[in-house]
C-alpha cells in the first residue's frame, strides 16, 4: 500500500505556510500532495490563508473578507512572499492538492475554478464543514473529497459517508482503533494530521492509515523528524 506524504500548507516547518515558497519546497521535496487553505477576499479571490484574519502570519492585520486582494497582496507573508491566489498556485506547482474550503461560499467559488479548468482529478476538497463537503460534490462532478475532523468520536464515519466523501483526515491524538476499524468497514481512507515525529509516524503506520500530513518534508526522504 503507497503511503500519502502531504505537506501542511506546503513545508510549514520550514517556509512561511500557504506561500509559493512554501509550495514549490514541497514538491521539491517530493511530496505527494500539497495542502492548502482557502478564503475569499472581499472582492472575491480565492486568497490562500489558514486563518479568517492575516495578523499571524503577514505584516497586516484585520480579518481576509473584509481586505481586497489588492490590500491583501501588498502585505509581506513571511521573507517577502505575497499572499497567492489559488490559480497562482495551479501555475507554479503540478504536484497534486489538497484544498481546504471554510464554507459553502468558498466551495462555490472554488467549484467555478475547478469546473473551468478541469481540475477534479487533480484538486482534492476537504473541509471540517459538512455542509461545504457536500456542496462541492454536488457542484463538481467527479470530485474527491475529504471530511476533516480534530474533535471526534465514531460519527465522524457516518458523517464523512453522508456527505459523500472518500477520505477522513483525523487529528492523530484523538485516533483509535476503533475510530479506524470503522472508517474501513465504510471504505474510507484515513489520513493522519500533523505527524511531525518519528514517535507520531511510528503511530500512524500501526494504524495502518493512508498517509500523513505533516510540517517537515524530511518524512519523504528519510523518515527523521525534529520534534
Amino acid at each position: 500500500m503507497n503511503f500519502l506524504t502531504i505537506g501542511h500548507r506546503g513545508v510549514m516547518g520550514v517556509e512561511p505556510e500557504n506561500t509559493l515558497r512554501s509550495f514549490v519546497a514541497a514538491q521539491e521535496a517530493g511530496l505527494d500532495a500539497i495542502e492548502l487553505d482557502l478564503h475569499l477576499s472581499k472582492d472575491g479571490a480565492l486568497v490562500v490563508m489558514h486563518d479568517t484574519d492575516v495578523d499571524r502570519t503577514t505584516d497586516g492585520t484585520g480579518p481576509i473578507a473584509e481586505k481586497t486582494l489588492a490590500e491583501l497582496r501588498a502585505l509581506d507573508a513571511g521573507r517577502g512572499e505575497r499572499v497567492p491566489v489559488f490559480e497562482e498556485v495551479l501555475e507554479t506547482v503540478h504536484t497534486p492538492l489538497q484544498a481546504e474550503i471554510k464554507d459553502v461560499q468558498a466551495a462555490r467559488a472554488l467549484a467555478e475554478v475547478m469546473n473551468q479548468r478541469g481540475l477534479a482529478g487533480r484538486v482534492e476538497v476537504s473541509s471540517f464543514h459538512d455542509e461545504a463537503v457536500a456542496e462541492i460534490a454536488r457542484l463538481v462532478p467527479g470530485v474527491r473529497t475529504a471530511l476533516i475532523a480534530s474533535r471526534y468520536g465514531t460519527d465522524i464515519v457516518d458523517r464523512a459517508v453522508k456527505v459523500g466523501a472518500a477520505t477522513v483526515c483525523l487529528n492523530i491524538r484523538r485516533l483509535t482503533l476503533e475510530i479506524v476499524e470503522r472508517a474501513r468497514k465504510a471504505d474510507l481512507k484515513i489520513i493522519g494530521w500533523v505527524v511531525n515525529t518519528q514517535d507520531q509516524l511510528r503511530l500512524v503506520r500501526a494504524f495502518g492509515l493512508d498517509g500523513a500530513t505533516t510540517d517537515h518534508p524530511d518524512i519523504k526522504r528519510t523518515g527523521r523528524f525534529t520534534a
